[in-house]
């Protein structure tokens, strides 16, 4: 399933995928499968993906009922 709301966090941010990859400390690659829903990152990922951009796992990565 796409991560839409992580996509649209980091363009809200005006970060590209390479810029928050940096940030991130992994691949933009990495990002961009998150993003199209072929990788699960680590919950370590995950938390550091919300801290750069100030959401919650809530926000980003718990799926819509």
């Amino acid at each position: 399933m796409k991560n839409l709301k992580l996509k649209a966090a980091r363009a809200g941010m005006d970060l590209s995928q390479d810029d928050l990859a940096k940030m991130a400390g992994v691949s933009r690659q990495t990002i961009s499968a998150i993003e199209k829903g072929d990788y699960n990152p680590t919950i370590n990922l995950c938390i550091g993906i919300c801290k750069i951009l100030g959401k919650t796992l809530d926000d980003l990565f718990w799926p819509e009922e």
